[in-house]
């Protein structure tokens, strides 16, 4: 018996379940891009007929719920503390670093109409750092707001940068318009901040292109938000006022 023999043997003896269904799909994805996931696809790389899967999603968006929920499931739990700042900026960049692993996956999430479970549980144990930092329901509230999809490890961009894809980092660039920056010198003379800013190059190996670093420019913005964050919480800030 070869080996891809024993190994099929083994595939078509392993049960077929939601989580190896959630976690096939998440393999492809990773692989091949999510726009190349399909129920067909996802059968043929689980050795199955396609209906086979609707057994356990009904259909592909619930698929991509249940691949969201996967994802954020292997963020690291909030660790401990007296710093509430300290274990915040911990779990956002283990997010990040998740879903730098999972390239497809910002993209899916900003598609969800709501948030799925698992979402909803990151969220809400994050809030709870908050709170229990001392920070009032009502600051807590609008600081939610404020991280948006940063909270998760992404940020969302006015502009892509050209010729990033999925692949790139799920953070875009904060530079994408000045990285595509004017190179006609009468451009640069219409725009000349977006010249200077384009000339400005913090790291030519960036992933998403453009000369930004990307990780050291989310964690700048993240730090000036926590840092921001603890003075109006020390400020005793109200949204009454």
């Amino acid at each position: 018996m070869t080996r891809q023999e024993a190994t099929q043997r083994a595939t078509q003896r392993t049960p077929l379940n939601r989580k190896r269904v959630l976690r096939a799909a998440v393999a492809l994805a990773d692989t091949t891009g999510i726009d190349a996931l399909s129920m067909r696809r996802l059968a043929q790389e689980l050795d199955v007929v396609p209906m086979a899967l609707y057994k356990h999603v009904a259909n592909k968006e619930e698929l991509l719920d249940g691949m969201t929920d996967a994802v954020v499931g292997e963020i690291d739990p909030p660790g401990a503390g007296p710093d509430w700042r300290h274990v915040v900026r911990a779990r956002i960049l283990s997010a990040r670093r998740v879903l730098l692993r999972h390239p497809w996956a910002a993209r899916v999430i900003e598609s969800r109409t709501g948030p799925t479970p698992a979402v909803l549980e990151y969220l809400d144990s994050t809030a709870g750092i908050f709170r229990e930092g001392g920070l009032s329901a009502d600051l807590t509230h609008h600081v939610m707001h404020a991280m948006g999809s940063r909270l998760l490890g992404f940020s969302q961009e006015l502009f892509a940068t050209p010729g990033a894809g999925e692949s790139a980092d799920p953070a875009g660039s904060a530079d994408s318009v000045a990285a595509s920056g004017p190179p006609d010198p009468g451009l640069a003379e219409r725009y000349p901040y977006i010249a200077e800013l384009a000339a400005a190059s913090h790291d030519g190996d960036s992933a998403v292109g453009g000369g930004c670093d990307d990780q050291f420019e989310f964690e700048f913005a993240l730090d000036l938000l926590l840092d921001g964050f603890e003075r109006l919480r020390d400020q005793g800030w109200t949204s009454a006022r």
